[in-house]
């Protein structure tokens, strides 16, 4: 009763906010043909008509069954056309409010010309149509990106350490992260990226964490794909929040939270770690060889500063006996570790590779400038940070989630070059 009276008001949400565009589309077309406003007015409304019924619908025809990648697609596109009337309507209201000031002035005022001009239109006017623009922009932005889902970018760089054994110099780290395979659908795409990946010829790859989004068997298609990316010191594999089935209904979990079935689906992601030869570290180490030198790689389980996310990961037990190494990389899928314990209690972790926020697979990155909401919620959310001697480097994600697109921020491969 309650979700279909909240269903309801949303719906009656929208069309108030569908009414109040509709003033600015109306405005726009005052001037055009009798044809040309038909088909712009019944555009509108056949979509926003559409957007509606499928929010009245939602409780009542299972949209949670359909193809996932089914529902991500319409589920955007509600998404695109609903942000972009909210940001037609921010400009409207912003000159709503001006023409109120303005009419609260006039009103006690000597009278004179009621509306200002910008290049020959009204000001009214000329808000009403960047409104559109804007508007009308930010979907076709959301459409476009789309698109971008499999554009995977190599992103390289070379990072100095003092503390460096030399035998390390020149070690070429390949970092993936968040390849969540539930979300794919397109294999040929995918097996470019692995193909890509395999190109740069790295002497390690090293992935922190979200193999899938919540059951093993999302990789039944992809594990024969992902088990031929090889390195010449191996391919290792830490665990993020997504991996272990949190987010999915268990029918047998109890009151405590506790299901067998979570655990079997947990045992069996960790075999498919295993069968594409894949060594998944679980609070642990390992000491890295080199013409008779030596550095530890540490990886542990999913580790976040935010209660919403799981903290299963053990720093202490993964570090100890590596104290005496000269050089440690840990592998860390939240980001949010870092400033909550690694820069605070374990200083002589000189690199932590992290991923988690893909950017929020949405945002703008040009030379000198970069920008997503991500970076509302997390401090580090995409690329280097250093504080003193430490480094942390935040993968953007090689897959995506949610939203099956990406705007501004790509897909990634990292190499990492120790000098």
């Amino acid at each position: 009763m309650r979700t279909g009276l909240n269903t309801f008001l949303l719906a009656g949400l929208l069309f108030l906010l569908d009414l109040y565009v509709f003033m600015a589309v109306r405005a726009v077309f005052y001037g055009a043909a009798a044809r040309i406003r038909t088909i712009a007015f019944s555009t509108y409304w056949v979509i926003s008509a559409l957007v509606i019924l499928l929010v009245l619908l939602m409780p009542y025809i299972h949209w949670q069954d359909w193809s996932k990648h089914l529902r991500g697609y319409v589920l955007t596109i509600i998404f695109a056309v609903v942000v972009a009337k909210l940001l037609v309507a921010i400009f409207l209201l912003l000159d709503d409010f001006r023409r109120g000031i303005t009419w609260i002035v006039q009103r006690f005022s000597t009278p004179q010309s009621t509306e200002m001009t910008v290049r020959g239109i009204s000001r009214s006017r000329f808000l009403t149509q960047l409104a559109l623009i804007t508007g009308g922009g930010m979907f076709a932005t959301f459409i476009y990106g789309l698109s971008n889902k499999y554009n995977y970018k190599v992103r390289k760089m070379k990072l100095a350490f003092k503390n460096m054994p030399p035998a390390f110099k020149g070690l070429k780290i390949l970092q993936l992260s968040d390849i969540h395979s539930g979300s794919f659908d397109n294999y040929d795409a995918v097996r470019k990226g692995v193909e890509l990946i395999n190109s740069q010829k790295a002497d390690i790859v090293l992935f922190t964490g979200d193999l899938v989004n919540e059951l093993a068997e999302e990789m039944d298609q992809y594990k024969s794909l992902f088990s031929q990316i090889k390195a010449p010191m191996g391919v290792y594999a830490t665990l993020g929040n997504h991996d272990y089935g949190d987010y999915h209904a268990w029918p047998d979990k109890d009151a405590s939270g506790f299901s067998h079935l979570r655990m079997q689906n947990l045992e069996a992601l960790k075999q498919v770690h295993a069968d594409m030869g894949w060594r998944l570290m679980m609070n642990e180490h390992v000491v890295l060889e080199r013409e008779g030198q030596q550095i530890g790689l540490l990886g542990i389980e999913n580790w976040s500063a935010m209660d919403r996310f799981p903290k299963y990961g053990d720093m202490k037990k993964a570090y100890e006996g590596t104290e005496n190494l000269p050089f440690k990389i840990l592998m860390s899928h939240d980001p949010t570790h870092w400033d909550a314990q690694v820069r605070t209690e374990y200083p002589d972790i000189d690199l932590m590779l992290a991923g988690h926020t893909h950017g929020a697979q949405f945002g703008v990155e040009i030379p000198g400038f970069k920008w997503s909401p991500s970076g509302f919620v997390f401090k580090e959310w995409a690329g280097l940070y250093t504080e003193g001697k430490q480094k942390l480097y935040v993968n953007r994600g090689f897959g995506f989630l949610g939203y099956p697109g990406r705007v501004g921020i790509l897909p990634e491969i990292t190499i990492i070059e120790l000098v």
